[in-house]
């Protein structure tokens, strides 16, 4: 059992617009709740019992809400981190051994997310990303972000990337810059080995825009 998770709730929120100019994006409500919220129980549901989460922009907003459902917050003062900066910075607090990455603006519909990738993960993987089919990301146009062939992930491909994954973190000292993306972390632990996927079997919608929270309310809506 894994039993850390790390959800990133420092970002600006930019594309939200107006939503994000006195709320921080993981406190837009979706569904009657913050969407962190969803997350939140996503992870509760699946056994996690240590959830970090890394804060920001307008942190007084989004800090007592998070230690009311006891999660664990790292502020990120002065530079913004981003995902891999981040990650590296909440080490202390999230433990030893692979841990759970996952991003709030986003719904998950179907099966629990964190359980495919639990069910999925093997010892002797160092990174497995959770995706989705291009025909299940609702809203979703363009390309996918990688491909998939017998549990291993190329660059560029059909299936998208939705924001979830377990982690092999140890190498992030490895990593120069204080701000970085675990973008660049997987294309550095690929340099020594695969990178490993599995495929989320229900829907997902991206909640970084306005549009996006419309549709991920409307498919809530018809669940």
């Amino acid at each position: 059992m894994i039993p850390s998770a790390m959800i990133f709730a420092a970002g600006f929120g930019t594309r939200m617009g107006p939503l994000t100019r006195d709320l921080p994006k993981p406190m837009v409500p979706l569904g009657g709740a913050p969407m962190i919220d969803h997350t939140i129980k996503l992870l509760r549901a699946a056994g996690i019992t240590r959830i970090v989460a890394n804060t920001h922009y307008l942190s007084d907003r989004i800090t007592p809400h998070l230690t009311a459902q006891d999660v664990i917050t790292n502020h990120e003062a002065g530079e913004i981190l981003d995902t891999g900066g981040g990650l590296r910075a909440a080490l202390p607090l999230l433990g030893s051994g692979p841990v759970i990455t996952i991003n709030p603006d986003a719904l998950w519909l179907g099966p629990n997310p964190v359980d495919t990738l639990l069910d999925a993960w093997r010892e002797d993987m160092q990174a497995l990303l959770l995706l989705v089919e291009g025909h299940h990301a609702i809203g979703r146009t363009g390309g996918g972000d990688f491909a998939l062939t017998d549990g291993q992930l190329s660059r560029g491909g059909p299936h998208v990337y939705g924001g979830a994954q377990i982690l092999r973190p140890e190498r992030l000292g490895e990593i120069d810059d204080a701000a970085f993306s675990l973008n660049r972390y997987w294309d550095h632990l690929a340099a020594s080995g695969p990178l490993h996927g599995t495929r989320h079997p229900g829907r997902w919608c991206d909640i970084g825009t306005p549009e996006g929270l419309r549709l991920a309310e409307e498919a809530l809506a018809h669940v």
